[in-house]
């Protein structure tokens, strides 16, 4: 029968641990340095990174997963903030946009407003403030209601400015609304003077917002481009001075008796909403009628028959 001592000492049998730690250490220094010099161990590491890849990619599965799961609930949770936060601000642009723009269109009429009143009008001269209303549907037509008629004793025949020009004359009084014919209607005529010289002439509209022009104009006209012609106020209708139009472009050919000029109107014919009446002029002597050469040859006639 074995003892225990006996026991002991046949399972100690062998190195002991210093010498087992002593040998492994340098058996580990060798193969470092082999390795590291040679290069011995390059396929051996290879093969077995290869076995232990996927026992690597199993050991860290869950972890894997659990983070992706994590992520994909944080992701769709910030996904959906971001979504919210993006339609609150779109919300705000456009109703911040929607209100910048009413508050430059009330800069834009309140500034109108202010040159209006400050115009330096004549004592001669009253006037009304009116707002357009309508405009006409006929696009060949360039006319616009405004809101006073005959209840504001608004005659036909009246001008219609703005803060910069000559807009037009009231053709039609309605009760409570007046017609505007724009000095662009085609046709429309207003008696004016280059104000650089006082050349006394006619500005006709051309049935556009943009154009006027000067007819029957002679080639030798001293008229020059970026002239301003003002109304010369001899019809009786158009106060003298108000500003109607520039020059823009003149051309003369030899071949024809007259020059093209194209005039560009300073009025906002079609862009403001709030105009001023002018009362009218002082009414002038009503012109002599013509007559005919024909009457007056007969009546010489008859004259000398008496005698």
């Amino acid at each position: 029968m074995i003892d225990g001592t006996q026991s002991f000492r046949f399972f100690n049998r062998g190195p002991s641990s210093v010498a087992r730690l002593v040998f492994f250490s340098v058996l580990s220094l060798l193969l470092l340095f082999v390795d590291a010099r040679y290069r011995y161990l390059e396929s051996t590491r290879s093969a077995l990174s290869v076995l232990v890849s996927p026992i690597q990619g199993l050991a860290t599965l869950p972890g894997a997963m659990w983070q992706q799961a994590g992520e994909f609930f944080i992701t769709q949770s910030t996904q959906r903030g971001l979504i919210k936060q993006n339609d609150d601000l779109s919300q705000q642009h456009q109703s911040d946009a929607a209100q910048l723009l009413q508050l430059q269109a009330l800069q834009m009429e309140n500034q109108q407003l202010r040159n209006l009143v400050t115009l330096p009008i004549r004592n001669e001269f009253t006037t009304q403030l009116v707002e357009v209303v309508y405009a006409e549907r006929d696009v060949f037509k360039r006319k616009v209601l405004i809101s006073k008629g005959a209840d504001a004793e608004v005659r036909i025949g009246q001008v219609v400015m703005d803060d910069i020009g000559i807009v037009g004359q009231i053709t039609r009084v309605y009760p409570w609304l007046s017609e505007v014919t724009l000095i662009t209607e085609k046709d429309h005529a207003v008696p004016v003077q280059v104000l650089r010289n006082g050349l006394r002439t006619i500005v006709f509209g051309a049935g556009d917002t943009s154009q006027l022009s000067l007819r029957y104009m002679p080639t030798s006209s001293d008229i020059q481009n970026d002239d301003m012609l003002v109304t010369s106020g001899i019809d009786g209708i158009y106060p003298p001075g108000i500003p109607v139009a520039r020059v823009v472009k003149i051309e003369r050919d030899a071949a024809y008796p007259f020059a093209r000029v194209t005039c560009l109107p300073l009025a906002g014919v079609d862009k403001h909403r709030h105009l001023l009446i002018l009362s009218s002029l002082p009414k002038l002597p009503e012109r002599p009628e013509e007559k005919s050469a024909a009457i007056e040859a007969a009546k010489r006639v008859k004259v000398r028959k008496t005698n």
